[in-house]
């Protein structure tokens, strides 16, 4: 059955991705009326899962931590026990790496990597990891002191962080340097060149961007996450579809209201204020209250009148720096006789000196059906590769996709997967039954990203993610062009900001008691 739109609301969300639904999920859960508008015939944006053939693929992320236990420090599980959705995970701990120098396997936890270290490079960089280990456990500490279920950008934030105060006044200090680029702790107290490029690694990995421009926060959070004793990595049963279906489900209980294929062309204003959306259909929205976006910052400005924002404003969101994109390698493959020890995950870097964000270096591939049985057909494996963050649509944006020249270009930037595949399973050409190449065109069509773009490139300590708040009154943003970013903790958390914003302060305390306190 295909739902009707209404013809009004009180809050329209444009966009279905993470930070779409879980601000979404979070207005229904405080009471109030909700539609989201998603352009596509399914939910979840970057993060949906598809079907080819009976293997069930991942679209976009795939490693998930802080997803298989509350409380937590992810947002995205706050954010599931606010509105009362189960997750059911498996959990791992390790994955594999094809390096410069060999390949290895690691894991999360505290003390795995050094042994890693004592093979590689001896006793001088274990020591140096365990004292960065050592100073980061402050900071990581300041990272988690106030959980983003609690933010809100008005000033009732004085009242819901107030709850936290005495955990936050402990780590104040060190939370000012988490403002800053990791790269100013790293670059004090590391020295040791594999473990500077590992951890330019993690950084590329967690925002798109080396040390440089990593926020530490974000750092800080992860050894928060990764390097503690006992630390586990999850995988949603049923990949992540499953986490879009919790999140949709919890939407829909709380009474808010999905709609398919409904591409918004315009967003409504009437009297200086966000008042509805116009669908491409034809079909017009009203909203009471506010509408929500959750389409990029260079997106949300094509859906506004030229006059809706001050026009210093609008070009200083128009000239957001960006980040590449992707090149992705879908593939189901028979998994007879393949080894028994692989990992789920792998890490592949073709060349240091090149930089962890040089085009088509770094390769990141997940083979989730390891996990998940249930994923592939008997006998067979799901298999995701792709290039994070490190495809240039300049490449890409000249070619039509229905040429021969698109689809040889497909197969040259496609090699360097394969590449990485052969270190794994070294005939896995050969295993394929089902191949899909996505490129930043794809992204772009598909997702509707500008250029194809992971996302905002902000650079640390040279800008700062937007709030959810704009000029327009009435309306509001979230997902990766709002604070705090990129990656799938990030976004859950803008939509969670986003909504808390909207809500009344003392429906905020309320949840605030019910799912934290």
């Amino acid at each position: 059955m295909v739902a009707i739109a209404p013809t009004d609301t009180e809050i329209i969300v444009i966009g279905s991705g993470t930070g779409g639904l879980t601000c979404a999920a979070m207005l229904a859960r405080y009471g109030f009326e909700v539609v989201v508008c998603e352009s596509h015939s399914i939910a979840g944006g970057a993060a949906h899962g598809f079907e080819r053939d009976g293997f069930s693929f991942d679209s976009g992320p795939s490693l998930y931590s802080g997803l298989s236990y509350s409380p937590s420090a992810n947002p995205l599980r706050q954010v599931l026990d606010a509105i009362g959705e189960k997750l059911p995970c498996i959990t791992y701990d390790t994955w594999g790496c094809c390096l410069p120098e060999g390949d290895f396997d690691t894991s999360v936890g505290a003390s795995q990597f050094g042994e890693v270290l004592a093979r590689l490079r001896g006793a001088e960089a274990v020591a140096e990891w365990q004292q960065l280990q050592r100073i980061m456990e402050p900071y990581a500490k300041a990272a988690i002191a106030l959980p983003s279920l609690a933010l809100r950008f008005d000033l009732g934030a004085v009242f819901t962080l107030g709850q936290f105060a005495p955990a936050f006044l402990q780590s104040a200090g060190d939370a000012i340097a988490l403002s800053g680029p990791f790269s100013k702790i790293m670059d004090k107290n590391v020295k040791d060149p594999f473990v500077r490029n590992w951890l330019d690694l993690l950084c590329f990995l967690l925002s798109g961007l080396p040390a440089d421009g990593t926020i530490a926060a974000e750092v800080a959070f992860m050894f928060a996450d990764w390097y503690r004793p006992n630390a586990v990595l999850d995988y949603p049963i049923g990949g992540s579809a499953a986490l879009v279906n919790a999140l949709v489900r919890g939407l829909e209980r709380h009474g808010g209201r999905l709609l398919l294929n409904s591409h918004v062309a315009e967003v409504l204003v009437e009297n200086n204020r966000a008042a509805g959306v116009r669908l491409r259909s034809g079909k017009i929205i009203r909203s009471h209250k506010a509408v929500v976006s959750n389409a990029s910052v260079w997106d949300t400005l094509k859906l506004l009148p030229e006059t809706s924002f001050p026009q210093r404003f609008r070009q200083q969101r128009q000239a957001t720096p960006e980040c590449d994109s992707f090149m992705h390698l879908h593939l189901g493959i028979d998994a007879a006789g393949v080894r028994s020890d692989l990992a789920c995950h792998y890490i592949f870097v073709k060349d240091w000196e090149m930089g962890v964000s040089a085009p088509q270096n770094v390769v990141l591939v997940s083979i989730p059906s390891l996990l998940d049985p249930d994923l592939a057909p008997s006998g067979k494996h799901v298999i995701h590769a792709y290039t994070p963050g490190n495809e240039p649509y300049d490449l890409w944006q000249k070619l039509d996709r229905t040429s021969e020249e698109y689809k040889q270009q497909k197969q040259v930037r496609a090699e360097v997967m394969w590449e990485a595949l052969e270190r794994i399973i070294p005939n896995i050409r050969s295993r394929a039954e089902v191949t899909l190449v996505g490129t930043p065109l794809t992204h772009e069509r598909f997702l509707r990203r500008h250029r194809g773009s992971y996302g905002p490139g902000i650079r640390a300590g040279s800008g700062l993610f937007p709030g959810p708040t704009t000029p327009l009154a009435g309306l509001f943003s979230c997902g990766d062009s709002t604070f705090p970013g990129i990656g799938l903790p990030a976004v859950a958390a803008s939509g969670a900001i986003a909504a808390n914003t909207i809500a009344p302060l003392y429906k905020h305390l309320q949840l605030i008691r019910e799912v934290i306190n």
